[in-house]
């Protein structure tokens, strides 16, 4: 009997490369697939793979691309379609996260996919013009898909054999599991990039915060933790003391910042010259929003229910997961003592899921765009002073209001005509280089400014006592060159209060009657971010306090500043998480769990420290 020669394995693996040359070049494309894809959404991302991210960072973005190329391949059975098919998504999400990056100053992140309507809403205000960085991955995406074309197509679908497909299944949905599941990414400390949202890699950072995508209980909350907070700070009643204002409006107006907080700023003139007049029964300062160039929605959450983004995964919206019908809110507060409520947004009502959070929250009215008599334009938006105008004819039509307003004129982008809007402000050379779109928005401010000079003098007039409480939401997205400009600095070298002037925005509480109380606060140069500005509301109102606000009043005190990106002491230091005392993390863990409660945990037993029966 003749035995057949064993082959090598080196020597048939060699023979098969000869006799199927093209198919291991189709393999070979397929397997360089991930790795152009992760090169060409990094240049959408304004990264240098090369450069910017370490290997760890590299290896865990090119998990996710080989997970997409193999299930691709798992589903149609076909190399050449799941290659391309892989590749031109790749291509399309980049794109989006490049416009975002470009709008926002920050990466696509899981809660703009829910907040797409928000979005398509204001779609026609940006450039969508192409590129440096669009073009190169356009380049490096032609130049794949031609590789493909190149490849032998197969003649039939094929299907990998069990042996093959089911550990490749068992390989991506084990990672899956343990990447969402699990401790492993706690454990290899790895959070979602904030402050410079690109440096995780795209595809790394937002699986990331869709893994933070749910509100965690904190390590010491529990009922009974609860209940001894509840003991220890109780409701406060209604100060009869102070005046208590017929109307109270709280108007948080978009994107409106004074970027004389900002040594490198210079212009022809200022910007906003009645807001730096105001004196008179005013306490104004600086309001540190917990976003910087979009996130409006969070803000004015913050305001209305005192709960802090702090506590919540980074970039979630609040209105579009975590508000429920019965949540505590100022609005509450105010209809508890027979305030009527409105809630007032002169745009689409699409936006943020706004109809829905503004009844959970418990505004009796709400009112949009279509409800604007005689709408007046500035660029595509309401203008701040028709805005304030449904504010005056609003308040004349309720016996006691209160009334809280969302503007829109100010909005990016800042590349639209200037339809109805004057040419007021100049910028040197130097910061018009940086932002060449720059001059509209400080025009735009000048507007606002004009029609605050309008609101108070309209109310300084009113005979009902009345309470206006102003705040920008954030600062606009202008350029990154622009702020680099104005720090004189890399944004990277920022120390924690450099980062923390751009979340600056300035407020005000006036009165159009002796504001009683304020002697015992300071008036100027006021420190405060928006969780405790509600609870100022009601405490300058004269409006009792729940246990939940009369904890936030004496926090206050102790920690006036409290931000996702760094906080203030009693003091003025300005100081990241590690920098905290002992007594300034006591705090914090307190209202962590008081927080978490409130907004996710609100049992019937707690429910009167965050609720106020009504009269």
């Amino acid at each position: 009997m003749i035995q057949k020669e064993r082959k090598h394995p080196l020597q048939w693996l060699r023979r098969d490369v000869g006799e199927h040359l093209d198919r291991y070049l189709a393999r070979l494309v397929f397997l360089l697939g991930p790795w152009l894809c992760l090169w060409m959404v990094e240049v959408l991302n304004q990264n240098d793979v090369f450069q910017d991210l370490d290997v760890w960072q590299v290896a865990m973005n090119l998990i996710w691309y080989y997970a997409l190329f193999f299930v691709c391949r798992l589903i149609l059975g076909r190399l050449r379609r799941a290659a391309a098919l892989s590749a031109v998504l790749s291509f399309l999400v980049g794109l989006l996260n490049h416009y975002i990056l470009r709008f926002r100053g920050r990466i696509l992140f899981p809660a703009d996919v829910a907040g797409w309507q928000t979005a398509a809403n204001v779609a026609d205000g940006f450039d969508y013009s192409m590129d440096q960085y669009i073009v190169q991955a356009a380049i490096l995406l032609v130049g794949y898909l031609f590789l493909l074309w190149m490849c032998a197509p197969q003649r039939k679908r094929a299907r990998l054999p069990l042996a093959a497909s089911i550990p490749l299944w068992a390989a991506i949905l084990g990672y899956t599991y343990a990447f969402f599941f699990t401790g492993m990414l706690p454990a290899l400390d790895i959070y979602t990039q904030q402050w410079v949202t690109q440096r995780n890699g795209f595809l790394l950072n937002f699986t990331v915060a869709l893994r933070y995508s749910s509100v965690d209980k904190p390590r010491d909350y529990s009922k009974q933790a609860v209940l001894d907070l509840m003991e220890q700070y109780p409701t406060v009643a209604g100060d009869d003391s102070v005046t208590h204002p017929v109307n109270i409006i709280g108007i948080m107006d978009e994107s409106f910042a004074d970027f004389t907080i900002f040594d490198g700023f210079e212009s022809s003139e200022d910007p906003t010259p009645f807001l730096h007049s105001l004196k008179k029964n005013t306490i104004k300062g600086w309001m540190y929003s917990p976003v910087t160039g979009g996130g409006t929605a969070s803000v004015e959450f913050e305001y209305l229910t005192g709960f802090s983004t702090y506590f919540q995964p980074p970039h979630t919206v609040a209105y579009q997961l975590y508000v429920d019908e019965g949540m505590p809110s100022l609005a509450a507060l105010a209809g508890s003592q027979g305030y009527e409520t409105t809630a007032f947004h002169p745009y689409k009502s699409s936006g943020w899921n706004r109809p829905v959070a503004y009844h959970d929250l418990a505004f009796d009215n709400q009112m949009y765009e279509e409800d604007v008599t005689d709408p007046q334009y500035i660029r595509h938006y309401i203008s701040d002073a028709c805005d304030f105008q449904t504010i005056f004819q609003t308040t004349q039509q309720q016996v006691k209001s209160f009334f809280f307003n969302v503007t829109m004129q100010n909005h990016s982008g800042y590349a639209q005509g200037w339809n109805n809007l004057e040419r007021t402000i100049s910028l040197p050379d130097s910061l018009k280089l940086a932002d060449s779109n720059a001059e509209q928005y400080f025009a735009l401010a000048r507007q606002t400014d004009n029609a605050l000079r309008e609101l108070i003098g309209y109310y300084s007039r009113c005979d009902e006592p009345t309470m206006i409480v102003f705040f920008g939401d954030h600062q606009p997205p202008l350029k990154n060159a622009f702020y680099e400009r104005l720090y004189g600095k890399s944004l990277d070298q920022r120390t924690t209060e450099e980062v923390m002037q751009q979340y600056a925005v300035p407020f005000f509480i006036w009165t159009n009657y002796d504001l009683s109380g304020a002697e015992e606060l300071q008036t100027e140069d006021v420190v405060i971010s928006p969780n405790y500005l509600g609870v100022l509301t009601a405490k300058l109102a004269g409006l009792p306090l729940t246990g939940y606000m009369n904890f936030l009043d004496q926090m206050y005190a102790e920690l006036p500043v409290v931000t996702p990106v760094g906080f203030v002491s009693k003091d003025g230091v300005f100081l990241s998480k590690k920098e905290l005392s002992d007594r300034q993390q006591d705090w914090l863990d307190q209202y962590a769990i008081l927080n978490y409660c409130g907004m996710v945990d609100l049992f019937d037993q707690a429910r009167p420290m965050f609720c106020m029966d009504e009269k």
